[in-house]
């Protein structure tokens, strides 16, 4: 079969980009095409072997950096540029960008693998969280009405979906009302010497808004705990300086880290501190699984998928620095057993996620 991979833009490697990164695993041969790319980003370190095919965005002045955001209307036109026809299956990698709803022929299967819904389009927190001020909101209504109607087009031109898990298969249902498949995303690390366990709780992602950053911060600081973030400021998040600025000794803010680093991050944390209210569905706690660390999270979006409550962690139910202080106190006076960890972690493994994707291309294409 001739196949091609679509995804969003390949800028910072996260969740979605390991997808895709697995998705070229199973088909080496398959072109990557993308609206854009910034050469030496994270992403593109991973990708820049790949056959990466682009749109026209990425030879407009200032779109990759700038401009992508407020010009989103233009993924019609976007997506509309590329002809998918000389292929017999699109796999989409589909998040923020609307990609979906693919130029292809008449016998090509398109199959989108969707980690949600575009969360701007419909009410979900982002990472930018420009809704904040008033032109932009203003913007976002006008523009938001038209894109989704553009959106629920596009996914009635999809042959089958894939969510990564039942949270985004709802809302697969709820806006599109198209049944999907679940898949779960791959979850694997890098071999790593035995680390000793160390006495800090740890935090993994982007800094930017909606990850719950601010309560990891303030627990710590209110309980003495030593915590470590690593991951990069990104987007537009005003509330990074803030954070510094709060943060004690204790809160160490480590930047970016390797996956080799992230390893040994992991298996050394007294815990893993899952913060979102609402997260699709989130491979860094069952990464911290893996490594036999357990987890504290919010009860609610994927980590009710991947955490079990009492046996590989714990859950808080409000989105509060008090109801994370609980839960950490209730944290240290249990014993979580890390085989348990590391058996629940299993289940998303990268060769799962393989024969599954492969079963599921088979049996529809």
């Amino acid at each position: 079969m001739k196949i091609a991979l679509v995804h969003d833009y390949l800028n910072e490697f996260g969740g979605a980009e390991r997808v895709l990164l697995t998705l070229s695993e199973i088909y080496p041969q398959a072109p990557i095409y993308t609206a854009f790319y910034k050469k030496g980003s994270p992403a593109w370190e991973r990708f820049k072997d790949k056959k990466i095919k682009v749109s026209w965005a990425q030879f407009v002045p200032f779109f990759s950096k700038y401009l992508h955001s407020p010009l989103r209307f233009l993924a019609h036109f976007i997506w509309g540029s590329f002809d998918f026809s000389k292929f017999d299956v699109v796999i989409g990698s589909a998040g923020w960008y609307i990609t979906k709803g693919l130029t292809k022929g008449k016998k090509t299967i398109e199959i989108c693998y969707c980690h949600t819904p575009p969360r701007w389009l419909y009410g979900y927190k982002t990472s930018i969280e420009f809704q904040r001020y008033w032109p932009v909101r203003v913007y976002g209504v006008i523009i938001g009405h038209f894109m989704r109607m553009y959106d629920f087009n596009a996914a009635q031109k999809v042959d089958y979906f894939i969510a990564n898990s039942k949270n985004v298969a709802d809302r697969i249902w709820k806006f599109y009302r198209r049944k999907s498949k679940v898949i779960y995303p791959p979850v694997e690390l890098p071999n790593s010497p035995e680390v000793q366990k160390g006495n800090y709780y740890l935090v993994i992602s982007r800094i930017v808004g909606g990850k719950g950053l601010d309560l990891a911060v303030k627990a710590a600081i209110k309980l003495g705990l030593r915590l470590k973030i690593a991951g990069r400021p990104a987007g537009y998040y005003t509330e990074y300086r803030v954070l510094q600025k709060l943060a004690k000794k204790n809160v160490e803010f480590l930047g970016y880290v390797t996956d080799a680093e992230l390893a040994k991050l992991y298996k050394g944390a007294k815990a893993f501190l899952a913060l979102a209210t609402d997260e699709d569905f989130g491979i860094t706690p069952v990464e911290a699984q893996l490594s036999g660390t357990p987890v504290i999270a919010f009860r609610g979006g994927g980590y009710i998928e991947s955490v079990v409550d009492g046996k590989t962690g714990n859950f808080f139910d409000e989105p509060t620095v008090e109801s994370l202080v609980g839960a950490i106190k209730k944290f240290e006076k249990t014993r979580i057993n890390p085989e348990d960890c590391i058996a629940q972690a299993k289940k998303f493994s990268k060769s799962r996620f393989k024969k599954e994707i492969v079963d599921f291309v088979n049996k529809h294409a």
